[in-house]
């Protein structure tokens, strides 16, 4: 019986489970918590592996294994392989501003040259067509702060006035979607804070200094395979073999979420389009294109994980890690973004949707191919297996539900049965959920307002039930949302968390309005980076891509719709009023 492990090192924990190969089978498993905050240092995510490992009862029996991870977050190496500074995770929404410069700039650039090649114009002009940078015109009050105005003052971009009246303003709106368009068609997203390409302009900056000594950038995921490869600083003595940055090794998923990856580059390949990694840290349009023939280095210098497919072999692992027990060592998978590693966990396929309460909010969808919204609703990212993986991304979610336990002092069960003593709609009691900021829709300075207070509706049953309509209503604006891009949408499963509170089963059939099924808990990233990993096993005993493991996923009921229109109605009349 060959065995192999599933990583899932997500924002809380380190979680590893150990499966048989062929059956599936959990046979062991082990966590570690990780620490709070929006920035990291990634020796905790080492650090937190090692202890799960060690839970598990050790990794030293393992053939293969695969890392699933949060996705975008920011992980910078200078040339010895050192981190140059704390992680910046997907939830930290101080590169707000940098999202819209980015976008600005690429839509500028567009205007200027009439293409989607940035490094064909960035920095190419010296000119502004439509009044000067210091005109009353230019005073930051439209749509996106000014920023546009900042950025081509800062790159000498032109600028085009597409306005008849030569104000520049309607250029100014039109510059910002045209960017936020192209976005969306060459990488499938539009830039909000929780992309890694912002993350890196917030960086260049506010932390100049550091920027210019990246050497590598990573995403989570890659960086802790790599470590388990047996790489990292000098000196480390869980790194024999050293800082080598041409080690690190990604894929498809993880990398389509970065802000400069087009999955969909030559022929269904990718490519990383480092014009838009040479605009996030204002480097030279002269360096900002591949170096080699991988496509994973840049002439700036900068080096970047190489993409492998689905059953590719990215690294043996580190003996002292993992695999010391089997002949040729523990082959290590390119692993996945976490939504990505779920769909495999789940056995998505296109025209499955899965809607998870975690810490995030995310409702998934695999497709064979990415949209491109341009309004930034929904994201394409890349599936790991070969199709695209869509996704609409809410920030308030199950800590939506501890909020509500601390104001209520009530316990999970409690805050469900709370719930279900409250009438449908609250008797008009609307919670706008933005509890920290939100993604979707892009309001990353929002605050939560709680709508429509009475007497009558002022207790604990119906503020338990308004906050839980309030989450589900979020998440349903992205189900519309993926509706909108004529994505597929056959079955509906609830996964997380909180999909196991009795009143969140209840009232998402009545907020979405469709069956939902209830997968049997599990750790779903986990087990879809386990799963990928028997798929890598048994495609390198074939000498070719063999075909994905056929491990069940147990559905633990199926609730009937029971839809009711007044939630949805009543959160739409506020839900803009923040």
């Amino acid at each position: 019986m060959a065995l192999v492990a599933g990583v899932d090192s997500s924002t809380q924990s380190c979680k590893i489970v150990i499966r048989d190969s062929e059956t599936g089978k959990l046979v062991r498993s082990g966590s570690a918590k990780h620490p709070e905050g929006t920035e990291v240092n990634p020796q905790a995510w080492w650090d937190a592996f090692l202890e799960a490992a060690n839970a598990a009862g050790g990794l030293d029996d393992v053939a293969a294994l695969s890392v699933g991870g949060q996705q975008h977050g920011m992980v910078v190496l200078d040339e010895n392989g050192a981190v140059i500074r704390p992680a910046l995770l997907w939830n930290d929404t101080r590169s707000a501003a940098a999202a819209e410069e980015l976008i600005a700039e690429l839509g500028t650039a567009k205007a200027a040259a009439g293409t989607d090649d940035f490094s064909q114009v960035y920095g190419a002009g010296d000119t502004i067509e439509a009044g000067e940078e210091d005109s009353p015109k230019f005073d930051g009050a439209g749509p996106i702060g000014g920023y546009e105005n900042q950025a081509i003052a800062r790159s000498g971009l032109r600028y085009i006035d597409d306005d008849a009246t030569g104000t520049g303003q309607s250029g100014t709106a039109g510059n910002r979607q045209r960017g936020a368009d192209e976005f969306a068609r060459i990488v499938g997203s539009v830039p909000v804070a929780s992309l890694t390409v912002t993350k890196l302009r917030w960086l260049a900056d506010n932390e100049p200094d550091k920027a210019h000594r990246v050497a590598a950038v990573a995403l989570p995921h890659d960086w802790l395979s790599w470590r388990i490869a047996g790489y990292g600083p000098h000196g480390d003595p869980d790194a024999p073999k050293g800082p080598k940055l041409d080690k690190l090794f990604t894929d498809k998923s993880d990398a389509s979420g970065t802000g400069y990856y087009d999955a969909e580059a030559d022929g269904g390949k990718g490519a990383y389009r480092f014009d838009l990694l040479g605009m996030a840290l204002k480097k030279a349009p002269s360096e900002c294109a591949p170096a080699a023939s991988d496509n994973s280095h840049c002439k700036c210098g900068v080096v970047l994980p190489r993409v492998l497919a689905p059953t590719e072999v990215g690294a043996i692992a580190n003996p002292d890690i993992a695999g010391s027990d089997v002949p040729g060592g523990c082959l290590i998978g390119p692993g996945a973004g976490d939504n990505a590693g779920a769909a495999i966990g789940l056995g998505m396929k296109p025209g499955d949707i899965a809607i998870s309460i975690g810490t995030s909010g995310v409702v998934s969808a695999v497709a064979p191919h990415r949209t491109a919204d341009g309004t930034g609703a929904i994201n394409g990212f890349a599936d790991a297996t070969g199709n695209a993986l869509m996704l609409a991304v809410t920030l308030n979610a199950a800590q939506v539900l501890d909020a509500a336990r601390h104001v209520l002092g009530a316990d999970f069960r409690k805050l469900s049965d709370l719930a279900l003593h409250a009438p449908t709609g609250s008797d008009g009691l609307v919670l706008v959920p933005y509890l920290a900021g939100e993604r979707t829709p892009n309001r990353p300075d929002a605050t939560g307002t709680l709508h429509g207070i009475t007497l009558k509706n002022m207790t604990p049953e119906h503020i338990a039930r308004a906050y839980i309509e309030g989450m589900l209503s979020g998440l349903a604006d992205g189900l519309d949302a993926l509706r909108a891009q004529d994505v597929p949408i056959e079955n509906v499963m609830l996964i997380g968390g909180a999909a196991q509170s009795p009143a969140v089963q209840e009232i998402a059939t009545q907020v979405f309005g469709l069956p939902i099924s209830i997968p049997e808990p599990g750790e779903y990233v986990a087990d879809g980076a386990a799963r990928q990993a028997a798929w890598v096993l048994d495609s390198a005993k074939l000498g070719h891509a063999a075909p994905q493991p056929a491990w069940a996923t147990k559905m633990s009921k199926t609730l009937a719709a029971n839809p009711k229109p007044l939630v949805r109605e009543q959160y739409a009349k506020v839900r803009d009023l923040v």
